[in-house]
């Protein structure tokens, strides 16, 4: 299993920031929780990774 594996699961997620200055990612599904916080500047890392990736997935569409 990776991240190319294909899965039949629904998954909420929601963003934001937190009373303690971080900012949370927020994962439900099928019951299970994940809470997962991050510095501003590790937030900002992960939001150029995930720019990257969907430009990188936009190659492979077209």
């Amino acid at each position: 299993m990776g991240i190319n594996t294909e899965r039949n699961l629904n998954a909420n997620l929601q963003i934001g920031p937190t009373s303690d200055g971080m900012v949370r990612l927020f994962v439900e599904a099928d019951g299970v929780e994940i809470p997962m916080d991050f510095d501003p500047e590790e937030a900002l890392e992960i939001a150029e990774e995930i720019k990257a990736a969907a430009t990188r997935a936009a190659s492979v569409k077209s």
